[in-house]
């Protein structure tokens, strides 16, 4: 089976409940809800893929403009990468699978120019998760084998239960500050993101939602809505798997929830 990027992208199927991964076809396949962003990083290459709780999409290729010899070359090249990163991360997938083949140091030097140079990837509550997986993930046939693997598996687990724990932990301190930063119902939430708010007022930062309020909701089109304008306004968009620990906390709240924050 043959694959077309351009008018056809490829996706492969991820099942968010027990991450058995087939083959879909891409007219019949659904996406489903942003889980992570994988980038393959090869020798004179990266490819990022958008990996959804159905599939997984190509993003985007970067090149390396010169040898691995070359600091300043691959201090570019990482760059790029974070540059490419920052879409994503500002839509509100905060878990990063970083893969790279066998005997190569890739995966460790691009994690090394995060620590040095953008240390808020990994530090403070916007924080991202990242794992790093061995292999290749830069042709549709590598991605597909490498979601069949244990290792993406776990990978997957380990960074979006990270992600879910800080977001929990976003949402009780926000619950513990004395102005009105968490709204809920859905009728509260639309006032939340949809409204224009005054300098030194709440503005809309999260907007979180458990997969089971979506999938369960009989105002599907109106959620559809309220996510659309979020992700326009660049509200941080999360849809959380409801048996995590943060989707439990999310469920006792009704499944929905905006954190705000206060701006100058």
């Amino acid at each position: 089976m043959s694959f077309q990027l351009q008018n056809e992208p490829f996706k492969a199927s991820i099942n968010s409940s027990n991450l058995n991964e087939v083959l879909m076809p891409p007219k019949t396949s659904k996406r489903g809800y942003p889980v992570a962003v994988l980038a393959g990083i090869e020798g004179d290459r990266a490819v990022l893929w958008h990996v959804f709780s159905h599939a997984a999409k190509l993003q985007q290729t970067l090149l390396l403009n010169g040898g691995r010899n070359d600091s300043k070359a691959v201090y570019n090249f990482h760059e790029s990468i974070v540059n490419a990163l920052r879409i994503t991360l500002k839509e509100g997938v905060r878990s990063v699978i970083i893969v790279s083949p066998p005997k190569t140091n890739y995966s460790q030097e691009f994690q090394n120019h995060i620590q040095s140079h953008h240390t808020w990837l990994v530090q403070g509550p916007n924080k991202a998760t990242f794992s790093t997986i061995t292999g290749s993930a830069t042709t549709p046939a590598q991605i597909v084998a490498l979601t069949k693997t244990a290792a993406f598996k776990k990978s997957i687990s380990k960074t979006t239960s990270e992600e879910t724990e800080n977001l929990l932990e976003i949402l009780e301190k926000k619950l513990s500050e004395p102005e009105n930063l968490v709204s809920f119902p859905l009728v509260d939430v639309e006032n939340m993101v949809f409204n224009v708010h005054a300098a030194g007022k709440p503005h809309p930062d999260y907007l979180l939602l458990t997969d089971t309020y979506l999938s369960r909701s009989s105002q599907k089109n109106r959620i559809h809505r309220l996510i659309q304008i979020a992700k326009n306004k660049g509200v941080k968009t999360k849809i959380v798997n409801a048996e995590s620990a943060a989707g439990k906390r999310l469920t006792q709240f009704g499944g929905i929830v905006c954190l705000a924050k206060l701006e100058q």
